[in-house]
């Protein structure tokens, strides 16, 4: 199911790139907090030794990442 997870979050990142690049510059924060998502799983499926400070801080900033984005769609909805 990781690997499925991986794929799926790959995807997201994507398509995320995608919308930003036509006119939607937000969704370069959903990119970067699935981006951080892939990273964390990859990480744990190849199990690389990464200390727990570093993916905390990489979890904080996709956090606010998709905070960013989320404020940013929430600022476009039609009225």
């Amino acid at each position: 199911m990781l690997i499925i997870s991986i794929v799926l979050e790959g995807a997201v990142t994507v398509i995320a790139i995608l919308a930003a690049r036509q006119g939607r510059p937000y969704m370069y924060g959903l990119a970067l907090t699935f981006g951080a998502y892939v990273l964390y799983d990859l990480a744990r499926f190849l199990r690389w030794d990464v200390e727990g400070p570093l993916l905390s801080g990489l979890f904080l900033l996709a956090t606010v990442s998709a905070l960013v984005a989320v404020w940013g769609l929430y600022k476009d909805r039609p009225r």
